[in-house]
């Protein structure tokens, strides 16, 4: 797959990876439909210039991700919609059982299952119905999905149940999807971050971060969004890179 005159929706794109993936692509030469809850979205989209567009959408509604998906359909002319780059997400951190004995709160665990998996799920299967209709390309591919775990889905922490559990289900997705959309040459991957520079990073203090960074094997530092940037594009322009989770972490293993 292309990237240059191609269009690519990219969710969670107000920030982070998602804002970074897309300012690489347009650099490319691609258009990009930058999907995102946050406001922000759309002046990022203004700065990428006219190959960029803003849509508001939550990740777990079907209208409002339709409409982002169709967007970037429209954007795509000829070529319709290309691929995804699902980075669109959230962090929770949460004790089975807390230090007075209290049970974790259940609403708050659904909330980070249905916004993690369910909303993965719900880009992933609007976007692949799209591409489905396009037109293979000169080596018969007609669309690529890139989705974000984590190394939390092999490696998860104390308190991290509900991240581990949202994360390893978007692993789990991966080879059944790539199996089911390959009579539709439409490759599905994911790319599984190690701790990165991010704004969700930047919640933890920095004593945490700092502890992190030095945990990482080589290079000892947190990883840059330009990094995931880079192999978003690698597995854009790799037919061969179908069914898998690439762990994107320096080799770190979380304890």
């Amino acid at each position: 797959m292309q990237v240059k005159d191609h269009t690519f929706l990219i969710t969670g794109a107000a920030s982070g990876l998602g804002a970074t993936t897309a300012e690489r692509l347009v650099a490319a030469g691609a258009r990009v439909v930058l999907c995102d809850l946050n406001d922000s979205v759309k002046s990022h989209a203004e700065q990428l210039g006219t190959g960029a567009r803003a849509c508001l959408a939550d990740i777990t509604s079907q209208e409002q991700m339709q409409l982002a998906v169709d967007t970037a359909v429209e954007l795509g002319g000829e070529h319709g919609l290309s691929g995804v780059i699902h980075c669109a997400g959230v962090v929770s951190v949460a004790k089975l059982v807390d230090r007075e004995g209290n049970p974790a709160d259940l609403e708050s665990y659904t909330k980070t299952i249905n916004i993690n998996l369910v909303g993965t799920f719900n880009v992933m299967r609007l976007a692949a119905a799209a591409m489905a209709k396009n037109t293979p390309n000169e080596t018969g591919e007609r669309g690529v999905i890139i989705n974000t775990a984590s190394i939390a889905a092999f490696d998860g922490q104390v308190g991290q149940c509900a991240y581990s559990a949202s994360k390893a289900g978007v692993v789990g997705m991966s080879l059944p999807a790539a199996r089911e959309l390959s009579r539709h040459a439409v490759r599905v991957m994911a790319i599984a971050p190690g701790v990165f520079e991010t704004p969700m990073m930047s919640e933890i203090p920095d004593e945490a971060a700092q502890a992190l960074a030095a945990a990482v094997p080589f290079p000892k530092r947190l990883g840059k969004p330009e990094e995931f940037a880079q192999l978003a594009e690698q597995i854009i322009t790799n037919p061969m890179l179908n069914g898998e989770v690439i762990r994107l972490d320096g080799g770190i293993r979380m304890q």
